[in-house]
């Protein structure tokens, strides 16, 4: 009785609300209400789709869009283009700096060069470098230690498959399966189960765009219109690259003193439009594995995909436990891992072009597959964002992981682990540095106390070793190859640190005027960090223009 009653209490106050309602609204124009319920349906479309733009704190957009507009004033935008030609004349002599000759080659000859003059001028663009790599002096980059017995067996591979392209598996058939196997090779390590498949990729970019792809396509059949990535702030910059070419958004999310996601923020993060959960093993900035069981529990309560970033340690973590290295379960063990990224052009000592993403069944793999079914020129299908793909690069990768075998992954796994944990322990010792984050497999990554971190690489860099430049927090980096897992690169590494860092200190601006520090500086700074796009786009214009007249 009580109920009935309360139902009619509440009916009769929604009639008499709406006999008011009605009342006021017939005081206007019909057409004006008709107006002002589709503008605010338009205004209010258009506030949503704004908003969902990107996960920046609307803040901070705010603020970078009145220093966009503050910029624009004559005054200010005379001062910004008078730095920024200064800027590009930096930036070009930086880039040039080892073109000795400054000849540059704009028009394809009338009359070919014959061998031995192509030869040497490859040669003498290749004495441009200056870094002595095969000494340990630069940070990643180069994985191998390059014996010449293997870059013969590459020369040979490379001389039959130069031309073969898997994009026609009927006319490069043995391109195709030297593919397969290895795709194969690299699932089995990761422990893929029945069903599991992937694709062989140009490398860890590539591998990540592909996963978020697939997951954006599965995403979009699930009804999820604007899908959402859920990331560590930690996370590579390949997934922000790939939220913006599938139109998705990155989510980040803190991660704790290690520098490893915070579980419970990450969790906080998840709504019914997160497409994807990731985790890094490791990251880049501070080598540091995120807690993977964890976010494949998260993964397995929620109902959505986990992928795995292994790009950077995805030939050392499969073998650190046989190299007697204690590592939780990082791959498709957990139920919850659904896709995995992994470079086999680091760490396995491919060349350069070539990564495997992997997933755990064919339906997922196929999300990301492209197909033109009408197209005029005949069905069109590919397996990932390239259509043509070097066939050469497959059989390169192919026949190292063969020529290796797993026995040496797992020494030189040993050897680069066990020389990265002495070079922290001895990093520990210097004073004005201190080691950030975990260094879980093959990256130590190092801030300094009292000093400006930024100077430390600059003078670094001036005694030979080239490093990584990290931010948010300042930060640098050495990614320890076989080429350092030496007990004598270690020890000159340290000494240098130890020499340099005390100039810096001995500094009375503690090396904050130096110039990384004061670029790395100004760009923390910069709300509208357009202006440092403009920078980066200077830099990368750089790199394709042909070198200043010597004396420039």
């Amino acid at each position: 009785m009580f109920v009935k009653e309360l139902a009619h209490d509440a009916l009769a106050n929604i009639r008499q609300a709406h006999s008011s309602l009605s009342e006021r609204l017939s005081r206007y124009d019909p057409v004006l209400l008709v107006v002002a319920a589709v503008g605010g349906t338009v205004l209010y479309a258009n506030v949503v789709r704004i908003y969902r733009r990107s996960e920046e704190p609307l803040s901070k957009r705010l603020v970078a869009y009145v220093f966009s507009k503050v910029r624009q004033l004559p005054m200010v935008k005379a001062r910004i283009e008078k730095e920024i030609s200064s800027a590009k004349v930096e930036i070009m002599h930086s880039i040039h700096k080892d073109d000795s000759d400054r000849i540059f080659i704009a028009e394809i000859p009338a009359s070919g060069l014959s061998n031995e003059e192509v030869v040497a001028l490859a040669d003498k663009y290749n004495d441009y470098g200056k870094f002595a790599v095969e000494d340990g002096r630069v940070s990643g980059a180069v994985y191998t230690d390059r014996h010449q017995s293997h870059i013969d067996l590459l020369t040979k591979i490379y001389s039959k498959y130069a031309y073969s392209n898997p994009l026609h598996p009927d006319v490069f058939p043995g391109a195709r399966k030297m593919e397969a196997e290895t795709i194969r090779m690299v699932l089995n390590l990761y422990h893929g189960p029945d069903g599991s498949s992937g694709s062989l990729t140009t490398g860890g970019t590539e591998s990540i765009i592909m996963a978020c792809l697939a997951y954006r396509n599965r995403a979009h059949k699930l009804g999820i219109e604007s899908p959402v990535i859920v990331a560590a702030t930690t996370a590579h910059a390949a997934f922000d690259k790939a939220a913006q070419l599938c139109g998705m958004r990155l989510r980040h999310v803190p991660v704790d003193k290690n520098n490893r996601v915070d579980l419970r923020a990450m969790e906080r993060a998840i709504d019914s439009e997160v497409c994807m959960l990731v985790g890094s093993a490791p990251n880049f900035p501070s080598g540091t594995i995120d807690p993977i069981p964890e976010i494949s529990q998260l993964g397995l309560k929620y109902k959505v995909p986990v992928h795995v970033d292994a790009c950077l340690g995805g030939f050392l973590i499969p073998f650190m436990n046989e190299a007697g290295f204690l590592l939780p379960t990082f791959d498709f063990r957990n139920q919850g891992v659904t896709s995995i990224s992994c470079d086999t052009h680091k760490y396995a000592c491919t060349p350069k072009g070539s990564s495997i993403v992997m997933y755990r069944s064919k339906e997922l793999l196929h999300h990301q597959y492209f197909c033109v079914p009408e197209w005029s020129g005949g069905i069109y299908a590919t397996p990932t964002i390239t259509g043509s793909r070097a066939g050469a690069n497959s059989a390169a990768a192919w026949a190292t992981l063969l020529s290796f075998g797993r026995n040496e992954y797992v020494r030189r796994c040993k050897e680069i682990v066990s020389h990265t944990r002495k070079l922290v322990e001895k990093m520990k010792e210097l004073p004005f540095i201190e080691v950030f984050g975990s260094s879980d497999v093959s990256v130590v990554a190092f801030r300094g106390k009292g000093i400006n971190i930024y100077a430390v690489s600059d003078r670094m860099n001036k005694r030979g070793w080239n490093l990584n430049t990290l931010q948010n927090p300042d930060a640098i980096h050495i990614c320890l190859t076989i080429n350092q897992a030496h007990e004598e690169v270690v020890d000159a590494f340290i000494a240098d640190l130890r020499l340099v860092s005390q100039e810096v200190a001995d500094n009375a601006d503690k090396g904050n005027k130096d110039s990384t520090a004061a670029l790395y500086g100004m760009a923390a700074q910069i709300p509208d960090k357009s202006l440092v796009d403009e920078l980066i786009c200077e830099f990368l214009d750089a790199c394709y223009a042909s070198p200043p007249p010597k004396g420039h």
